[in-house]
């Protein structure tokens, strides 16, 4: 059990930063990207011995279960909350330095299986057979996500040109 815990640990050590980068890509802010990373990396380091013993890449494994937590969250929450009264703002939060990035705006208007599907492909450089695999979807499907996403990336960023 204890060489489990350490192999555990020495996984975690290497593929954070990755890991990080992805759920900040997926998410859209390093803090939220930071809780889908330590839900993920939660539930799959008390099942990391038989996660070792199915999969042959627990990175993609994990890449796995953080997209589903996002596309589950993101379909919990995408409706709307009324309140009762307005929260009264608190302070200045610290900003994201790409928030007013058009092309991390538009990258952040996806849905989250193409913004997924982006990520990986040209931010973290996988192939599609990769991609497939990580997702858990056909390569075809990688295909069509990936076409859909950047025709609509060109026409959010041609809009912002335009504007300039």
């Amino acid at each position: 059990m204890a060489g489990d815990d350490e192999d555990f640990a020495e996984f975690v050590e290497s593929a954070l930063p990755g890991l990080l980068r992805y759920g900040h890509a997926l998410t859209g802010n390093p803090h939220d990207a930071a809780d889908l990373v330590q839900t993920a990396l939660e539930k799959v380091g008390a099942r990391w011995r038989e996660v070792r013993r199915k999969t042959q890449d627990p990175t993609a494994y994990v890449r796995r279960a953080m997209a589903n937590a996002h596309i589950s969250r993101w379909r919990r929450t995408r409706r709307e909350n009324l309140v009762a009264d307005i929260p009264e703002r608190q302070g200045n939060p610290a900003s994201d330095p790409f928030e007013h990035e058009p092309l991390w705006q538009a990258l952040r208007e996806l849905p989250p299986r193409q913004r997924a599907v982006i990520v990986l492909r040209y931010y973290e450089g996988l192939s599609e057979q990769e991609i497939a695999r990580s997702l858990g979807i056909s390569q075809g499907t990688v295909k069509s996500q990936a076409s859909k996403a950047i025709a609509s990336l060109r026409s959010r960023l041609t809009v912002v040109t335009e504007e300039q």
